[in-house]
């Protein structure tokens, strides 16, 4: 750094001499030429200048002379610290594998315990599990064991209620099979629903109608004024054999089969309806219209099914058809009008009752007048009573004190 600066200001030195040359020629030309000393004046500066360029460069030889010996000895210095340091790396590198040794040897030996501890480990938890495990598959054949007990137990208990259900499905099908026996729990079963809903006395069973005495199974009274009301009949009718083709020819998905149960269903139906418009419909003995009734849902579902059919049967033979659901609520409307009508005969009790209550008022209006008047009397009578009371005490009194009384013919006159 020293030689590089001591070069940098020769230059900068010559630099500054040349400079000034320059400038003190430009002066003399300037002036008109120069005189002898000028020119003695400029060559002596020209010496100095070169002895000064030439005292710089040896200046600047030692420089180079120097920095070429400090290099050479910073190169020895550097290739000493380059074996100095090969040795220190290669005792590093030996100290290193040497350590790396050892360490790989107690990391084997430590891995060595690991796997020693953890099979030990690891066969105590084989063991521990292989116990829960056995303990656990015992527990829950045990337990699937008792299950599958308890569901045979259960199956056999349903076998045997599907086989008394089989017989009593035997049983109904022997008791459908006949017409009467059909009618007879037709009958039964619309018995039940009347009796649970209306009261006692309100229908009749097989009552008889017109002129030709045509019987029918039961005739509600309508809930109406008068000592003959008319009735409403109701006739259970259960036609089994359409209906069966039906639900077999569903269950084996026969649609033609479907279509001829069905339109054989319908023409039972109407003809069973037209029977009894022509046999329980004399008014003024009954109403204007009788029921068909129909001891299934599921027969009354697929009659309800056939498009118009009720509002036909209604309209055409004025009998409405009726189902096990539908069927109370009709008994329930009659019902009510009949504690409508029992609520209207009450109000006109009540208000008989309400006419004689206020005759009897008007008769104790009287009689509390004559009691008043009276009662005035017998208090003016009280009154004169107890004046001549007071007469007959202060009279004893006079006796008492020994003053002689004030004769008088009235007592009154004292007051």
């Amino acid at each position: 750094m020293n030689g590089m600066t001591s070069f940098e200001s020769i230059i900068l030195f010559v630099g500054l001499a040349v400079v000034i040359g320059l400038l003190v020629l430009l002066l003399l030309r300037r002036s008109g030429g120069g005189s002898a000393d000028d020119s003695d004046l400029l060559a002596r500066l020209y010496v100095l200048v070169e002895r000064e360029g030439s005292l710089r460069q040896s200046e600047l030889d030692r420089q180079q002379a120097r920095q070429v010996e400090m290099e050479r000895a910073l190169i020895g210095r550097v290739e000493q610290m380059r074996v100095e340091m090969s040795e220190r790396l290669g005792q590093m590198s030996g100290q290193i594998g040497r350590e790396q040794a050892e360490s790989r040897a107690a990391q084997s030996e430590a891995l060595r315990e690991m796997a020693t501890t953890s099979a030990q480990q690891l066969a105590a938890i084989r063991g521990a599990v292989t116990e829960q495990l056995h303990a656990a598959v015992e527990k829950q054949m045990q337990t699937s064991f008792q299950r599958v007990l308890e569901q045979f137990s259960a199956m056999q208990k349903a076998m045997g209620e599907v086989s008394a259900m089989t017989a009593q499905i035997g049983d109904l099908k022997r008791l459908f099979g006949n017409v009467k026996t059909r009618g007879g729990w037709g009958e039964a079963q619309l018995r039940a629903i009347l009796e649970d809903v209306l009261p006692p006395g309100t229908w009749e069973t097989n009552c008889r109608l017109g002129r030709g005495g045509e019987v029918v199974e039961f005739a509600v009274k309508m809930p109406v004024r008068g000592s003959h009301p008319p009735v409403l009949a109701i006739d259970s009718k259960f036609p089994t054999e359409a209906y069966e083709r039906l639900l077999d020819a569903c269950a084996n998905d026969d649609k033609d089969g479907e279509k001829a149960a069905r339109r054989a269903l319908e023409t039972a139906l109407r003809m069973e309806a037209r029977k009894i418009a022509s046999k329980y419909i004399v008014p003024p003995e009954t109403v204007e219209f009788a029921v068909l009734y129909l001891p299934t849902d599921g027969l009354y579902t697929e009659i309800a099914r056939a498009p118009g059919l009720i509002d036909e049967i209604g309209r055409t033979c004025r009998v409405l058809i009726m189902g096990p659901s539908l069927m109370p609520a009709l008994l329930r409307t009659i019902h009510l009008g009949y504690v409508t009508l029992s609520l209207e005969e009450r109000t006109d009790t009540i208000a008989r009752l309400l006419g004689a209550t206020r005759q009897e008022m008007l008769k104790m209006d009287g009689v509390l007048d004559k009691l008043s008047r009276n009662a005035h009397a017998m208090s003016t009578t009280i009154e004169d009573a107890r004046r001549r009371t007071r007469v007959m005490a202060r009279q004893l009194r006079s006796l008492d004190s020994g003053e002689p009384a004030e004769e008088t013919s009235d007592p009154e006159t004292l007051l």
